[in-house]
């Protein structure tokens, strides 16, 4: 028989354990978030391309600011090859937590569609972007025996000469600019595919060649050194480094290739969640105010830093079919 006495003391017990249950879910809840936040062990950036390039160097400089603010390494590992496509494979099939991330160019993400007849990754589906970059304006560049200094001086030229126009891979921007300038001025120039810019600039010091586009950096040998001379420069502005070159659409060509951009751009798997890439997106934005960056940019003939993701989404959108027709229009047969 329950004496009042027994109800209360088991009332006051069980009175206890809901108690002590209760004070003690803010703790455990508490510790499962902890253990949950991003960043909680190192984020692993891979670069689709060697070191030592423009897209490497980009991600050792904001990945340096990233381990900065959230206070983990930041590990930069470089998985080159078939045009980016490994290294872009490899985060593709990564888990989507935060931790592994992808530093790419616009051929890898857009190109390569066309480039290739199949990719083991989904460019439109696997990835969410995160930071847009500018890779630069990429001069047009002649050698200086070709008696040309802006586009209409070259064309008059190349109709009465055998032209040959060094290009860094076959599907490339610069192999966009010879199809172009072709169609522009009636003109029948051979486009000479290289592997890179290096050696591609070499033949152009050389007069191997007689014109070339390309980055800035890669190409300050050529113009430091008078075998070469900028005569145009894609996009709608000047480029600060080369602010007495007009720009193709100043000179009359104004066809959209000459007016969108390459890019470098910091990628995370498909499903990361949306906080981690927002705060991912800020921290770009910021790093490229820092003057660390800055003073990289300024080295490589850049005038734009990092843009958020909304920009980035809004790129890709607008200007990638364009690449992508631009590159149908070369011919090239798909791999």
């Amino acid at each position: 028989m329950m004496t009042r006495d027994t109800t209360r003391r088991r009332l006051l017990r069980q009175g206890l354990t809901i108690g002590a249950v209760a004070a003690s879910a803010p703790a455990l809840i508490t510790g499962a978030g902890q253990a949950q936040a991003w960043p909680g062990k190192p984020v692993r950036i891979v670069v689709s391309y060697p070191a030592g390039g423009l897209t490497d160097a980009f991600a050792r400089a904001y990945g340096d600011h990233i381990s900065q603010k959230i206070g983990q390494p930041v590990v930069v590992e470089n998985k080159a090859g078939a045009a980016g496509i490994i290294g872009a494979d490899l985060v593709a099939k990564s888990p989507a937590d935060g931790y592994t991330l992808l530093f790419t160019i616009s051929t890898t993400m857009v190109m390569n569609q066309v480039l290739y007849k199949s990719l083991p990754y989904d460019p439109n589906k696997d990835f969410i972007p995160i930071s847009f970059m500018s890779a630069g304006h990429l001069p047009f560049i002649v050698h200086k025996s070709v008696p040309a200094t802006n586009l209409k001086e070259f064309a008059a030229w190349a109709k009465t000469n055998k032209v040959s126009i060094g290009t860094y891979a076959a599907g490339s921007y610069s192999h966009v600019v010879v199809a172009e300038l072709n169609k522009a001025f009636g003109l029948n120039m051979e486009a000479v595919h290289y592997r890179g810019e290096a050696p591609m600039w070499q033949d152009l010091a050389a007069g191997a060649i007689q014109a070339g586009s390309g980055s800035y950096q890669a190409a300050a040998g050529v113009l430091q050194s008078g075998a070469g001379r900028a005569i145009a420069v894609p996009q709608v502005t000047r480029m600060k480094k080369l602010p007495d070159v007009p720009t193709f659409l100043e000179q009359g060509v104004t066809a959209k290739a000459f007016q969108i951009r390459g890019w470098v751009g910091l990628f995370a798997p498909a499903g990361t969640p949306k906080d981690i890439v927002e705060r991912l997106s800020a921290l770009m934005v910021e790093g490229g105010q820092t003057p660390r960056i800055r003073q990289m940019l300024d080295t490589f003939g850049i005038d734009e830093p990092a843009t958020d993701n909304k920009t980035f989404e809004q790129i890709l959108k607008d200007e990638s079919p364009i690449w992508l027709d631009l590159v149908t229009q070369l011919g090239i047969m798909p791999q």
